[in-house]
């Protein structure tokens, strides 16, 4: 998830990789229904006989589509071929100046990095994020391809249609974000071999856009970015197995969808396993809309997914202001800055943030972030790094809310004698891989 945190201590206009499944998440809901509908007006190949030719169905999303709107949405602007090669150095000297200011902070040693960073333009950023939502997509796609059978007429329009839909709120989606993000740490995931390294982004049109109206310092707003960035490089490469057990649990998100696409095709009585759900949604309200239409199994992975995301992105800004306090001398400028940034946000803005659940991606950083100060104001960095030892040290959503419970289960796993990276006894005192 790309908007400015509401915490002053926030990078804002962040992108992590992993992000893309709540971003994605709505999308891929409205995807799920239409295979539902497509479906019902198909007719199984076998019926048609064996001299019949079945149609191919629409796929879900029209890339080239997607793409032509975010495009459209972000004309001009664009990077001139000195001007890519003169900010790639540029942002990869920042990057290497990050990189030991980090391994001292963390007590960690960062695999390589710099070589894997680039300086794109606002089309530059909506290619890149096309080709990675696409394995995001392909399970449905596949699913879709499988139970639809032979078009028919009818099924060929509602697909084309669905199709459309589908294919204009991806692209708005991703050209409403190319105007926002300011970096970004790119992870692939969904494949066989998730691969080890990211690559890092920094959109110069949004940043130059950002600097300006907020009248930022040109060199410290860049490291400040800079900073956040390395971090999440820090947080998935020097701990292997973060992208291997989020590479999981995003399979077996998509896996649960396969499901809702299952309980759509049954017609009237797939939907009201979704009126059941709403039913016994939190009365409290919650819960955002997308876990109103999650069944509790669903519900507790996507819990499992956010509070993963929430240490990912709090332990980056912990980092950055951890660094950049002492490190930039007008630190407090830019966090004030930004912090009024966000109060401004109009009600559009607002609204749009819900409806693709942007707004669960500021609550990522505002507890995050919190959690980490927590642990570390009452047990100190070194107790804290735990968090890297392995996913049974991740906290959850209740231990992110209350920190004072994940700091005893630590202690408690202590006690029994398993010393966690981090753990004065290992004699490391830094998070191993």
């Amino acid at each position: 998830m790309p908007l400015p945190s509401s915490s002053s201590r926030s990078s804002g206009g962040m992108l992590a990789g992993g992000d893309r499944r709540v971003i994605a998440a709505g999308l891929m809901a409205g995807a799920a229904i239409g295979v539902w509908a497509g479906g019902r007006l198909r007719t199984p190949a076998r019926a048609l006989g064996p001299s019949t030719t079945a149609a191919r169905p629409a796929a879900l999303i029209d890339w080239d589509r997607a793409r032509q709107i975010a495009v459209n949405m972000n004309r001009g602007a664009a990077l001139t071929a000195p001007e890519r090669e003169r900010l790639d150095r540029y942002y990869r000297e920042l990057v290497r100046r990050c990189v030991p200011l980090v391994e001292d902070f963390t007590g960690t040693t960062l695999p390589p990095t710099v070589e894997r960073t680039f300086v794109f333009d606002r089309v530059d950023w909506i290619d890149a994020n096309l080709e990675a939502f696409k394995p995001l997509f392909a399970p449905l796609e596949e699913f879709h391809a499988e139970r639809s059978g032979a078009a028919t007429p009818a099924s060929n329009v509602l697909g084309g249609v669905n199709q459309t839909i589908v294919s204009a709120e991806l692209g708005v989606l991703l050209g409403y974000l190319a105007r926002r993000v300011l970096g970004q740490y790119d992870l692939a995931l969904l494949g066989r071999e998730p691969i080890s390294a990211g690559k890092l982004y920094y959109v110069e049109p949004n940043i130059r856009a950002v600097e300006r109206a907020l009248g930022l310092p040109r060199e410290d707003f860049r490291m400040w970015l800079a900073l956040h960035e390395t971090t999440h490089a820090f947080e998935f490469e020097a701990h292997p197995w973060v992208r291997v057990h989020f590479n999981s649990l995003l399979m077996r998100y998509i896996e649960y969808l396969k499901q809702d696409a299952e309980h759509l095709k049954q017609g009237l009585n797939g939907l009201r396993v979704f009126a059941q759900r709403v039913r016994g949604r939190d009365a409290a309200g919650q819960q955002s809309w997308i876990e109103v239409l999650m069944s509790p199994e669903q519900r507790a992975l996507f819990s499992q997914m956010q509070a993963m995301m929430c240490i990912i992105e709090g332990f980056s800004n912990h980092v950055m202001n951890g660094v950049g306090r002492d490190l930039l001398p007008t630190y407090d400028l830019i966090a004030e800055r930004f912090e009024r940034r966000q109060r401004q946000r109009s009600a559009a803005e607002q609204l749009f943030a819900r409806l693709i659940a942007l707004d669960v991606k500021l609550e990522q950083y505002r507890l995050g972030e919190a959690f980490i100060a927590r642990v570390v104001a009452e047990r100190g960095e070194t107790f804290a790094r735990r968090l890297w030892a392995g996913p049974e040290s991740l906290p959850t959503m209740t231990e992110i809310r209350a920190p004072e419970q994940w700091i005893a289960r630590m202690e408690a796993l202590q006690e029994l004698g398993t010393a966690a990276p981090g753990d004065p006894r290992d004699g490391s005192g830094a998070a191993a891989g």
